[in-house]
């Protein structure tokens, strides 16, 4: 047995001998390297495993770089949509105060006795019974208490009740514990205004003491009677609804107050005024708020 693998080997290696000449030989006639081939076989499927790769990273180097350049994109688009908002607040302010100017030469032209002080309102303070705005002037501005406070069309505000250096705090007309001397512009009827959360009219006014046979007729003007703190005709609101009182004897009606506090922004405080004889007068006195 021995021999026989001695020989089937030695023939098998003789054979390969034989082979690997005639390869040679057929390699050098037809300029073709085995080895190399072999070699080259061998690493076909690691170049071909390294080109993977390779794409992979091109493609994900690729995404990063649109990755970044959508990124820088995006902020720049952010911040010229930024830019394009602060141009479009500006301008809004802009046309707002235009109007403010607009409205305050109109009320100049038709009351020339009028002298005041704009201001922007800075804080609001209310809660059930009261009602108060804050606004950015005071005493160094020439404010003081007991002035009325209105709007650039000449609708009551309210009456300033605190005044600081540099700020001053109106009570507004919705404020139920302020009382304001007031006509029925269409009919002459007089009364008291105040604001009607004490009868259950929140954010409305209310007229009292009204003559029980009184015609109250809905969208009449209702506006101040003049007194030594309230400058006479001032718009304090519109008639929305009339009844008799609790007593039976005298009329109230409800008002919608003229001066949109919703979207108050600036105030007029007047400091000067002509009164009904005339006379100039400057309110410092707030004593006087119920006249």
């Amino acid at each position: 047995m021995r021999k026989f693998f001695s020989g089937k080997v030695r023939l098998i290696v003789i054979l390969a001998l034989l082979l690997s000449i005639m390869l040679s030989v057929a390699g050098n006639a037809m300029g073709i390297n085995f080895a190399s081939m072999a070699v080259k076989g061998m690493l076909k499927p690691l170049r071909s495993g390294v080109q993977a790769l390779t794409n992979k990273a091109e493609d994900i180097y690729s995404y990063m770089f649109r990755y970044e350049s959508l990124q820088a994109e995006n902020e720049a688009l952010k911040e010229r949509i930024a830019q394009m908002e602060d141009k479009a607040r500006e301008a809004d302010a802009q046309r707002r105060e235009n109007e403010y100017l607009r409205q305050l030469t109109g009320l100049q032209k038709s009351r020339e006795d009028f002298k005041g002080v704009d201001a922007y309102v800075i804080a609001w303070g209310s809660n059930d019974w009261n009602s108060s705005l804050t606004i950015n002037k005071g005493t160094s501005s020439g404010i003081r208490e007991g002035m009325c406070a209105t709007t650039f069309n000449g609708q009551v505000v309210g009456l300033v009740v605190e005044a600081g250096e540099n700020y001053a705090v109106v009570k507004t007309v919705l404020d139920s514990s302020l009382e304001i001397s007031a006509t029925v512009a269409s009919s002459g009827y007089n009364g008291m205004v105040q604001g009607g959360y004490a009868t259950g009219a929140n954010g409305m006014l209310r007229m009292n003491y009204l003559p029980s046979d009184s015609v109250i007729r809905n969208n009449d003007q209702v506006v101040t009677a003049g007194s030594t703190v309230y400058p006479r005709n001032l718009i304090l609101g519109y008639i929305v609804d009339a009844d008799f009182d609790e007593t039976g004897v005298a009329k109230y009606a409800v008002l919608e107050p003229a001066a949109d506090f919703s979207s108050l922004e600036q105030v007029l405080i007047l400091t000067e005024y002509n009164a009904n004889n005339g006379e100039q007068v400057q309110s410092t006195d707030p004593t006087d708020s119920a006249e």
